[in-house]
């Protein structure tokens, strides 16, 4: 049974002045699947994200999000649909200023109307999810960097959505804390049942977690397919992603 695309992108165009960024890029995020996108710096990785989610808009081309349009909702319909989407930025984007558990009550308080007792449960079973349930009453300030990683993952995870997209994951973490993030990605993955997109530079990351990967190369999606394939590929320019 064919799996339905819960993200689609079709022959997006992004240019600013003279810059072609995103050049005919295409990508299909499928349910229940882990899809690696690899792309050199200044590759336009962080124009697509943005497009994404509404936050820019394309020149051409057209985004769906769990079938909807984006680029016919209305406000309030896309910040409804954006409660289904979970995000992992780069370098965790914790609020300094906010205990783990603030932190954690930000986005239910902006975008749900729970009791106290339910916000308080949704708290402590997001980080039951990431290990870290003694953290809760912490600053991120005394976490580490890969127990800030795991809260930022437990607040991605917390309005339960159907898509996460993780922004460079195991960016800053020594080998070790980065598989812990990994496993940990592939869990939630199988207890949530989550589709993923994965924007990283990490050929080991992509290795273990990638049920299929794109290459973003020259504003487009330049080849796709499971990792063996592509890193056996005699094509220089796909080689050159997995040296």
């Amino acid at each position: 049974m064919k799996k339905k695309a819960v993200i689609e992108l079709s022959h997006l165009y992004k240019s600013f002045g003279t810059t072609d960024v995103l050049k005919d890029f295409n990508l299909n995020l499928f349910e229940g699947e882990n899809l690696v996108l690899m792309g050199k710096s200044g590759s336009g990785k962080s124009v697509m994200i943005k497009c994404l989610v509404g936050l820019m808009e394309v020149d051409k081309g057209s985004i769906k999000i769990l079938g909807k349009d984006i680029s016919k909702l209305k406000q309030n319909e896309l910040d409804e649909l954006r409660t289904n989407i979970g995000f992992l930025f780069q370098g965790s984007a914790l609020y300094d200023s906010m205990t783990v558990r603030e932190n954690l009550e930000f986005p239910l308080r902006r975008h749900s109307h729970n009791t106290e007792k339910k916000t308080e449960a949704l708290v402590k079973e997001a980080l039951e999810s990431v290990g870290l349930p003694e953290t809760i009453d912490l600053m991120p300030a005394e976490l580490s960097g890969g127990m800030q990683r795991r809260i930022a993952l437990a607040r991605a995870l917390i309005l339960k959505p159907k898509i996460i997209i993780y922004d460079e994951p195991t960016t800053g973490l020594d080998p070790i804390t980065a598989k812990e993030i990994i496993l940990l990605m592939m869990n939630i993955q199988e207890k949530y049942a989550t589709s993923s997109l994965i924007i990283t530079h990490d050929v080991d990351c992509a290795r273990v977690i990638s049920n299929r990967m794109i290459l973003l190369l020259d504003g487009k999606d330049y080849a796709g397919g499971n990792f063996n394939e592509l890193a056996s590929s005699k094509d220089p320019k796909i080689k050159a992603f997995f040296k």
